[in-house]
């Protein structure tokens, strides 16, 4: 027979058998190194019964040698799967292959379930022919549960990565994704297993990329997490909004990455955006409101002093508005001014600024502009107004009355303009209404337009 490992070498004594209805399997000096294996060492003659066990599988059996030779494998231990043994082992035995595999068996004496990693190949006789099987079981047991817990462990972090409301992602210092989850591979459009191992240039627009990639080269130079808000045009063409935690990471091959967590904050960016517009904004007219207007226009009042540029206020009041409600109603009287403000936006330029400063006062701050300029802007808009065909459509004629100035030298305030287009708008009403005021420093000259 031969060894486990090849043929027994000549000249070499084999034992002499252990029981009568056994053959010698083994040398001595071999059987020796077989004993102190620190794996089940058996075999089998062609009728799987054992001819040799090493010590390691009579403890298993809880048997002698002697009472193990002889019998067959299945007069000691139950498969734990129902296993067919015998056919595994005429596999072996009738048509000579090496099989590798698998298997589990319950302990007699305790009822635990153990795994094993059992080869099983045929023994030959000199003339090759097949005359048993010898057999080499490792347990695994340990190993197995600790891989079972590792892919237990793997699995679910896998289902929480996947279904946690956030892109979660590693990218390495070469700048290839190393891991990315459900979330971070449907914002790229691809599937995980698509996104790992490609550059970021390849998955978002290059200015993205760079962007994010300077940030990255920060955190692993630094060592340090960085938590902020990020934004990058999504597949719709959308600018999306995350907020990002990102931490260095140091791999167990030394090499470097940085580990990512950002959570879609769209929603809540476009809902701020929004309250911050309702809070400069007037919710009737659409225009901004007087508290916004007022933080707009010190900044431009500051800038047209610096850098010695024009600045002109037009303050404008619709004339009559109380008869207007009294007459046709709040409705109505809501619908004039959303028209007057649509009239007036309508001729301004891009940084021309419209609020709504009253209930029916509305002021224009109009830099780079002189009091000339604006004067005659203001007597176009006055007489637009006074025609204007949606006040037809209502059956009334609605007009306005314009004070207008500008910055002069001596003014140090914002206040002290808004106070002089005040008294310009004042002196329009007082000359009969639906005309325009202008006022400088302390002088003022007056057009207007007649009901």
């Amino acid at each position: 027979m031969t060894l486990p490992g090849g043929d027994r070498p000549e000249g070499v004594a084999c034992a002499a058998p252990a029981h009568p209805a056994t053959a010698t399997f083994v040398a001595d000096p071999f059987r020796e190194i077989l004993d102190e294996m620190g794996a089940f060492v058996f075999a089998t003659d062609l009728q799987g019964s054992y001819v040799y066990a090493n010590p390691m599988v009579l403890r298993l059996l809880g048997r002698s040698l002697q009472e193990v030779l002889g019998r067959t494998f299945d007069d000691f231990i139950k498969l734990a799967h129902d296993e067919d043994h015998a056919a595994i082992d005429r596999r072996v035995l009738i048509h000579g292959e090496v099989v590798s595999r698998e298997e589990s068996n319950v302990i007699p004496d305790t009822g635990e379930v153990r795994t094993y990693w059992t080869i099983k190949r045929p023994l030959r006789d000199a003339a090759g022919a097949i005359s048993g099987m010898v057999g080499v079981s490792y347990d695994i047991t340990d190993k197995k549960r600790l891989e079972n817990e590792v892919a237990e462990q793997k699995a679910l972090l896998a289902a929480v990565l996947d279904n946690v409301d956030a892109l979660v992602y590693m990218k390495g210092e070469d700048r290839r994704f190393r891991y990315a989850n459900q979330r971070a591979a449907d914002a790229f459009g691809l599937p995980s297993e698509q996104v790992v191992g490609k550059l970021d240039g390849e998955l978002m627009p290059s200015e993205a990329a760079e962007r994010f990639w300077r940030k990255d080269q920060e955190i692993l130079a630094s060592g340090q997490r960085s938590v902020s808000e990020e934004a990058m045009q999504g597949r719709d063409g959308r600018m999306r909004h995350y907020w990002s935690v990102v931490v260095p990471w140091q791999q167990a091959d030394g090499s470097r990455a940085v580990i990512g967590l950002s959570t879609d904050i769209t929603e809540l960016h476009d809902l701020k955006e929004e309250l911050q517009r309702q809070a400069r904004t007037d919710a009737l007219t659409g225009v901004a409101n007087r508290r916004s207007f007022q933080e707009a226009a010190q900044a431009e009042f500051e800038r047209s002093r610096r850098y010695a540029r024009p600045l002109s206020l037009m303050a404008i009041d619709v004339d009559h508005f109380k008869d207007i409600n009294d007459r046709h109603g709040h409705p109505v009287g809501d619908q004039v001014l959303r028209t007057i403000a649509q009239c007036v936006q309508g001729s301004l330029r891009g940084n021309d600024l419209l609020a709504r400063t009253g209930g029916e006062e509305f002021c224009v701050l109009l830099p780079e502009t002189e009091l000339a300029a604006a004067s005659e802007l203001a007597g176009r808009l006055c007489q637009n107004l006074a025609v204007h065909a949606a006040f037809s459509g209502l059956g009334m004629k609605v007009t306005a009355s314009f004070g207008v100035t500008s910055l002069v030298a001596g003014d140090e305030r914002f206040d002290q303009i808004f106070a002089r287009s005040d008294r310009a708008l004042y002196a329009a009403k007082q000359q009969g209404r639906n005309r325009v005021v202008c006022l400088g420093m302390g002088t003022g000259a007056g057009q207007g337009h007649t009901d």
